[in-house]
């Protein structure tokens, strides 16, 4: 019997993987299969939840102004920026997925939900796939246009077409913000309305943070 189950459990893993891929084609049966919250479904799905927060935190990690200085550092080369970006990223995309799935489920509490705070930073990780997605598509992409100046003060991908190309990474997380709407939306029962104004309140207030935290080590600096 262990041995079944065991096998059932690996089943339900890959299932889950695959559902990471099809979130991005048709996400209501994905969101409608994380209504079941219980610890033995849960439990099979973490893994799949993980390697989106960590795929999506490195895509994310690569967008921030600490990302495009790196190789200013002369003791800095292509390599470990690549191992920067492994190790920040999965420490951003954890740390996200904490405090913004803990913000996002303070958010839904409000408004009537009553989902736990595992469901909420499942369907938060399964949301944020497309922003994982812009790691194997938009990164590659401006790193093979830019080369190593995607990552250096004045390089060549601070012009025009560089920052309008900027701005293509900003579709994807529109994506992944429209995807929780429909998670929130397809999880809870709710209203188009009511999804959006959980969405909109949960990251009014991850925004908020964001703002507090950056002022503060404007001032420390």
């Amino acid at each position: 019997m262990s041995a079944r189950a065991d096998a059932r459990t690996r089943s339900e893993e890959k299932a889950w993987f695959l559902r990471a891929l099809l979130v991005l084609q048709d996400p209501r049966p994905v969101f409608a299969a994380l209504r079941d919250d219980s610890d033995e479904v849960a439990e099979t799905r973490q893994d799949a939840a993980g390697a989106i927060v960590w795929l999506a935190g490195i895509a994310a990690v690569l967008a921030t102004t600490v990302a495009s200085k790196l190789l200013d550092d002369v003791e800095m080369d292509a390599s470990l920026v690549a191992v920067w970006a492994f190790f920040a990223g999965g420490l951003y995309g954890f740390g996200l997925y904490l405090v913004v799935g803990k913000v996002f489920h303070v958010a839904l509490r409000r408004l009537g939900g009553r989902g736990s705070f595992r469901g909420a930073r499942h369907v938060l990780a399964f949301a944020a796939a497309p922003i994982a997605l812009a790691l194997f598509i938009y990164w590659p992409v401006r790193i093979a246009l830019y080369g190593e100046d995607a990552f250096r003060t004045g390089g060549a991908d601070g012009g025009t077409a560089g920052t309008a190309l900027s701005w293509v990474f900003y579709g994807f997380v529109l994506w992944a913000l429209a995807l929780l709407v429909v998670g929130v939306r397809t999880v809870h029962g709710w209203s188009w309305s009511r999804s959006l104004a959980g969405v909109a309140f949960a990251a009014s207030i991850a925004a908020a943070l964001a703002v507090t935290v950056s002022v503060l080590y404007a001032l420390g600096g």
